[in-house]
Protein backbone atom coordinates (compact mmCIF):
# COMPACT_ATOMS: atom_id res chain seq x y z
CA UNK A 1 0.00 0.00 0.00
CA UNK A 2 1.49 3.50 -0.88
CA UNK A 3 2.14 6.19 1.82
CA UNK A 4 -0.44 8.77 2.08
CA UNK A 5 0.36 11.38 0.62
CA UNK A 6 1.02 14.44 3.78
CA UNK A 7 -1.90 17.22 4.24
CA UNK A 8 -0.15 20.16 2.59
CA UNK A 9 0.48 23.44 4.96
CA UNK A 10 -1.76 26.32 3.58
CA UNK A 11 0.95 28.62 5.47
CA UNK A 12 4.01 27.58 3.79
CA UNK A 13 2.23 27.48 0.11
CA UNK A 14 1.34 30.74 0.26
CA UNK A 15 4.85 32.08 1.55
CA UNK A 16 6.31 29.64 -0.86
CA UNK A 17 4.65 30.91 -3.55
CA UNK A 18 5.04 34.78 -2.45
CA UNK A 19 8.76 34.20 -2.16
CA UNK A 20 9.00 32.68 -5.50
CA UNK A 21 6.88 35.95 -7.25
CA UNK A 22 9.46 38.37 -5.09
CA UNK A 23 12.24 36.64 -6.88
CA UNK A 24 10.48 37.18 -10.21
CA UNK A 25 10.22 40.74 -9.10
CA UNK A 26 14.36 41.35 -8.17
CA UNK A 27 15.34 40.11 -11.33
CA UNK A 28 12.86 42.92 -13.36
CA UNK A 29 14.73 44.66 -10.54
CA UNK A 30 18.17 43.31 -11.69
CA UNK A 31 17.35 44.18 -14.83
CA UNK A 32 16.32 47.70 -14.58
CA UNK A 33 19.27 48.92 -12.95
CA UNK A 34 21.68 46.79 -15.56
CA UNK A 35 19.83 48.69 -18.27
CA UNK A 36 19.62 52.56 -16.62
CA UNK A 37 22.85 53.72 -18.43
CA UNK A 38 21.61 52.11 -21.99
CA UNK A 39 20.67 54.32 -25.09
CA UNK A 40 19.53 53.19 -28.58
CA UNK A 41 21.87 52.15 -30.82
CA UNK A 42 20.17 54.86 -33.83
CA UNK A 43 19.79 58.33 -33.25
CA UNK A 44 16.50 59.98 -32.01
CA UNK A 45 15.33 56.11 -31.11
CA UNK A 46 14.09 55.03 -27.34
CA UNK A 47 15.72 53.74 -25.08
CA UNK A 48 15.37 50.84 -22.50
CA UNK A 49 11.95 51.01 -21.11
CA UNK A 50 12.11 50.27 -16.84
CA UNK A 51 9.60 47.43 -16.64
CA UNK A 52 7.18 46.84 -13.50
CA UNK A 53 6.18 43.91 -12.11
CA UNK A 54 2.28 43.32 -11.42
CA UNK A 55 1.10 40.90 -8.87
CA UNK A 56 -2.20 39.15 -8.49
CA UNK A 57 -4.20 37.36 -5.96
CA UNK A 58 -4.73 33.47 -7.15
CA UNK A 59 -6.54 30.79 -5.45
CA UNK A 60 -5.10 27.21 -5.35
CA UNK A 61 -6.75 24.36 -3.25
CA UNK A 62 -8.87 27.11 -1.63
CA UNK A 63 -5.70 29.27 -0.24
CA UNK A 64 -5.38 32.54 -1.72
CA UNK A 65 -1.95 33.66 -2.62
CA UNK A 66 0.30 36.13 -4.39
CA UNK A 67 2.00 35.20 -7.91
CA UNK A 68 3.68 37.22 -10.40
CA UNK A 69 0.82 37.81 -13.36
CA UNK A 70 2.73 40.25 -15.78
CA UNK A 71 5.86 42.92 -16.47
CA UNK A 72 4.61 45.80 -18.27
CA UNK A 73 6.71 48.93 -19.34
CA UNK A 74 6.60 51.80 -17.81
CA UNK A 75 5.15 54.65 -19.69
CA UNK A 76 6.82 57.25 -17.92
CA UNK A 77 8.81 59.64 -19.63
CA UNK A 78 12.53 59.48 -20.74
CA UNK A 79 15.13 61.69 -19.64
CA UNK A 80 16.66 63.87 -21.87
CA UNK A 81 20.34 65.26 -21.67
CA UNK A 82 21.71 67.46 -24.45
CA UNK A 83 24.43 65.78 -26.21
CA UNK A 84 24.98 66.62 -29.39
CA UNK A 85 28.20 64.44 -29.97
CA UNK A 86 26.29 61.15 -28.53
CA UNK A 87 25.67 58.72 -31.58
CA UNK A 88 21.88 58.65 -30.18
CA UNK A 89 21.33 61.69 -30.20
CA UNK A 90 18.44 63.31 -32.28
CA UNK A 91 18.74 66.28 -34.88
CA UNK A 92 18.57 68.62 -31.76
CA UNK A 93 21.25 66.72 -30.07
CA UNK A 94 19.21 65.46 -27.27
CA UNK A 95 19.78 61.91 -26.04
CA UNK A 96 16.65 60.01 -24.59
CA UNK A 97 17.98 58.23 -21.50
CA UNK A 98 16.02 55.15 -20.14
CA UNK A 99 13.42 56.35 -17.41
CA UNK A 100 15.21 54.58 -14.66
CA UNK A 101 15.74 55.98 -11.17
CA UNK A 102 18.33 53.80 -9.75
CA UNK A 103 17.74 55.01 -6.19
CA UNK A 104 13.85 53.79 -6.67
CA UNK A 105 15.16 50.39 -7.94
CA UNK A 106 17.42 50.23 -5.00
CA UNK A 107 14.67 50.83 -2.46
CA UNK A 108 12.25 48.16 -4.49
CA UNK A 109 15.45 45.70 -4.26
CA UNK A 110 15.44 46.23 -1.10
CA UNK A 111 11.74 45.55 -0.30
CA UNK A 112 11.79 42.95 -2.36
CA UNK A 113 14.43 41.17 -0.24
CA UNK A 114 12.31 42.06 2.97
CA UNK A 115 9.32 40.85 1.77
CA UNK A 116 11.87 37.69 0.82
CA UNK A 117 12.81 37.28 4.38
CA UNK A 118 9.13 37.71 5.65
CA UNK A 119 8.02 34.77 3.88
CA UNK A 120 11.07 32.80 4.73
CA UNK A 121 10.69 33.52 8.32
CA UNK A 122 6.92 31.99 7.32
CA UNK A 123 8.12 28.68 6.20
CA UNK A 124 10.58 28.11 9.32
CA UNK A 125 8.34 29.04 11.80
CA UNK A 126 5.30 27.07 9.70
CA UNK A 127 7.95 23.94 10.36
CA UNK A 128 8.96 24.15 13.30
CA UNK A 129 5.63 24.38 14.97
CA UNK A 130 4.82 21.27 12.68
CA UNK A 131 7.79 19.51 14.07
CA UNK A 132 6.49 20.93 17.79
CA UNK A 133 3.00 19.36 17.20
CA UNK A 134 4.78 15.98 15.67
CA UNK A 135 6.84 16.17 19.44
CA UNK A 136 3.63 16.13 21.40
CA UNK A 137 1.73 13.53 19.27
CA UNK A 138 4.46 11.27 20.22
CA UNK A 139 4.46 11.73 24.24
Amino acid sequence: MPDPVPPRNPAMAVAAGAMKAQQSRMRVIAENIANADSTSPVAGGEPYRRQVPVFQSRTVDGVTGVVLAEVRPDQGDFRMDYDPSHPAANADGYVMRPNVNTLVEAMDMREAQRAYEANLNIIETARAMESRLLEILKK
